[in-house]
């Protein structure tokens, strides 16, 4: 709750359908800190393919979970992520990695590393009362099976491969919609059908779609949810993050 342990809220939901643009959107909205957890798993992509870590070998990935430092930032305004103290925020977007890191986020030892390191995240944040916004697929399942709000994002296919075919485009990367649609659908089927923390809707999350809505849309259909649910959370609006 809002004040001594402060607000925790989990956004979950399908690859690309609008998580981490509306969470940090939602974050700043409401004084939060802000976890992409997606971009971790990544950041340990990124390290075992600079590494040559066969990631067809499960057993090697999870061998090598301990060997590199990984740290987030949780601002909202300025989120990043570094590997044994390089920034990798801009690398992790590579396609190399894009492909790579469902079969790393698979392994159990990986996610459960990760796991560790967003609750300790999420204790860090509430401990200053300020609160926090994570974005995932295991979100409120696995890491914060007792958020005070959790929400379900999803988007049709096709909508979600316009918009991320779009972002490509605008941070330099060339973009095909045909081929991010079935990028999207492939990383669906494995984020989905993974053994560890799959990708689920949990029993109590609300689901959005924002098949048909903008960002702006999306954000202010998630505040009212978090001002529904936790009416202590209205007072939060316009609150800083600092």
């Amino acid at each position: 709750m809002p004040g001594t342990q402060g607000l925790t809220v989990a956004i979950d939901g399908t690859s690309g359908s609008g998580k981490s643009s509306t969470s940090r959107a939602v974050a700043n909205r409401f004084g939060l800190r802000y976890l992409d957890t997606g971009a971790m798993y990544r950041g340990a992509a990124w390290w075992m393919l600079n590494n040559s870590v066969d990631l067809a070998d499960s057993a090697a990935i999870g061998q090598a979970c301990d060997s590199f430092s990984i740290e987030s930032t949780t601002d909202p305004n300025a989120p990043g992520i570094s590997v044994d103290g390089t920034d990798v925020s801009a690398a992790i977007r590579e396609d190399a990695v894009t492909s790579a890191v469902s079969a790393v986020s698979a392994v159990p030892e990986i996610r459960h590393r990760m796991v560790e390191l967003q609750r300790d995240a999420v204790k860090a944040a509430c401990d200053l009362g300020n609160g926090i916004v994570v974005e995932g697929r295991d979100i409120g399942t696995v890491v914060l099976p007792d958020a005070d709000v959790k929400i379900y994002l999803v988007a049709d296919p096709a909508a979600r491969a316009a918009r991320r075919a779009e972002q490509d485009v605008e941070e330099g990367r060339a973009a095909n919609v045909a081929n991010v649609e079935e990028s999207l659908k492939a990383r669906d089927k494995a984020d989905s059908s993974r053994t560890t923390s799959p990708l689920t809707k949990a029993d109590d999350a609300i689901q959005v779609d924002a098949t048909y809505l903008n960002l702006e849309q999306v954000i202010d259909a998630v505040s009212a949810l978090i001002i529904e649910n936790v009416p202590a959370a209205a007072e939060l609006v316009g609150g800083s993050h600092a």
